[in-house]
């Protein structure tokens, strides 16, 4: 980066121009040989284009043949930072830049500080096509990307945001991308913030950037039965944490505690709470009902239940639950070797009446079964020949089914959730769950893209598959409700 020192000659500024255009045209130049190159078995290519690169770093570095100057200023700050550019190279990249230099070589930028820090890598980015950033920078430099419409670099940092939501920084910041996404309409962006969120909450409520989280993403995450995390009542105490260093309004505070799935939580834990916790107290009008109706659930049988209350709402879905009775953890040593068999036990419902039955489920793991359409078959062109299959083309299997006969789960049904854990900057989170339901046995799409061949597979930690299985039981109507 150079400071301005006064005027460039002219014809300095013309040899600027002239440097950029060359650029352009060995761009153009080396499309037009490879396309020549495809049909000569002869031809080679000579590439010199990291020479390239580094000397239009150059050029911004020292300000060669500079015909423009860019001045950023911060209200933080009376100094300017100074950058001698090339209002061609600028203005390929940014249609920002090409007004703004159309009729000025000298522009005035005002700029926050956190965007400011970050000029210089931005400027180089349009000479050089490549930028190196950190998560507290990404918000930052999207948004420079964004001002000055340079929508490669903003496509390029949204989808780093996407591919490091599990990288570990002191103060978490998925929470922050997820608002910074709602502000400025990524919707693709703010689902996968949301989802990472859903399928490792407990990790999230245990970390500095819950209190960050807006009531309105708390609602949202509320509102999913998809929430990865131990228990209903893990989230009802983080909820409560939240709720008193928030301090939101008196109807905010009752949507947010009508949200909680209360029938999902014991009755002993339910009395406890009503015995001690001081957000309940001050908002029990608010929710009373809730807390009547999950005792009811807990005392009666589900099928006396089921006739006088809607069970097929969200209030009677458990979530993903980690807890031992909702399912079990399967670490599969060298999951490519040969198949694998395990079974356990589940409680047969989230009722009390229910607390004392248990389902017993047995699990197949493959990890080469092979699709009817992929299986040897006899052929006709050669007697008794057989259509040689490769291992590889099989895919990863797991099937599971319950050891007892369907009879005994009148009025209840299985929602069956297999989270798969990844290692990431040195944390196990959850980044791929794959959901079915009690109708099929397994799920179709199975680490339908895992490799687990390769050590390196990111399904993997320690050549080992780690995967916990949760089975949802849901209740559901017999008889239609009484109103």
């Amino acid at each position: 980066m150079a400071r301005l020192t006064g005027a460039r000659p002219v014809a300095a500024r013309r040899w600027g121009c002239a440097a950029a255009a060359v650029f352009l045209l060995l761009l153009t130049v080396q499309a037009a040989q490879k396309a020549d190159l495809s049909s000569d078995a002869t031809a080679a290519t000579i590439n010199h284009s990291l020479t390239l690169l580094q000397r239009l770093q150059e050029l911004l570095q020292h300000g060669n043949g500079s015909d423009s100057v860019l001045r950023v200023r911060t209200a933080a700050s009376d100094e300017a930072k100074v950058f001698h550019t090339h209002q061609l190279l600028l203005s390929l990249q940014s249609e920002v830049f090409e007004s703004l230099l159309r009729n000025q070589s000298v522009v005035t930028l005002h700029e926050p500080p956190e965007t400011a820090a970050l000029f210089e890598k931005f400027i180089r980015y349009l000479y050089c096509g490549g930028v190196s950033i950190l998560l507290h920078q990404a918000i930052p430099m999207h948004q420079l990307a964004s001002k000055y419409r340079v929508w490669g670099l903003q496509r390029g940092v949204a989808d780093y945001m996407k591919t490091h939501l599990a990288s570990e920084s002191s103060q978490g910041h998925v929470v922050g991308w997820y608002h910074y996404a709602v502000r400025i309409g990524d919707v693709a962006l703010q689902e996968s913030c949301l989802q990472f969120l859903a399928w490792n909450l407990s990790a999230v409520l245990g970390s500095a950037e819950w209190g960050s989280v807006s009531v309105e993403l708390l609602l949202l995450l509320l509102e999913r039965s998809d929430l990865v995390l131990h228990s209903e009542l893990e989230l009802y105490t983080a909820v409560e944490g939240w709720l008193g260093r928030q301090q939101p309004e008196g109807p905010m505070a009752e949507r947010v505690l009508r949200a909680i799935r209360y029938p999902m939580i014991a009755p002993s834990q339910l009395f406890q709470l009503q015995a001690q916790s001081a957000v309940l107290a001050r908002h029990y009008s608010a929710v009373q009902d809730l807390l009547f109706q999950a005792f009811q659930f807990h005392a009666a049988s589900p099928l006396h239940f089921a006739k006088y209350f809607d069970v097929n709402c969200s209030m009677f879905l458990p979530r993903n639950y980690l807890a031992p009775s909702w399912g079990s953890q399967w670490v599969i040593n060298n999951p490519a070797r040969d198949d694998r068999s395990t079974s356990f036990q589940t409680q047969l419902g989230p009722s009390s009446h229910d607390a004392g039955k248990r389902v017993t489920w047995n699990v197949l793991f493959s990890p080469r079964w092979l699709p009817i359409s992929l299986r040897p078959v006899y052929s006709d062109s050669v007697s008794g020949a057989v259509q040689p299959v490769r291992i590889e083309d099989g895919r990863p299997r797991l099937v599971i089914t319950p050891a007892m006969s369907s009879p005994d789960f009148a009025g209840v049904s299985f929602q069956k959730t297999v989270l798969v854990g990844v290692r990431q900057q040195g944390r196990v989170l959850v980044k791929h769950a794959y959901s079915f339901h009690q109708s099929s046995d397994e799920v179709a799409d199975f680490l339908a893209h895992a490799d687990l061949q390769k050590r390196t597979s990111e399904y993997l930690i320690d050549n080992s598959l780690h995967l916990h299985i949760i089975i949802k039981p849901v209740y559901h109507s017999l008889i239609k409700v009484k109103k």
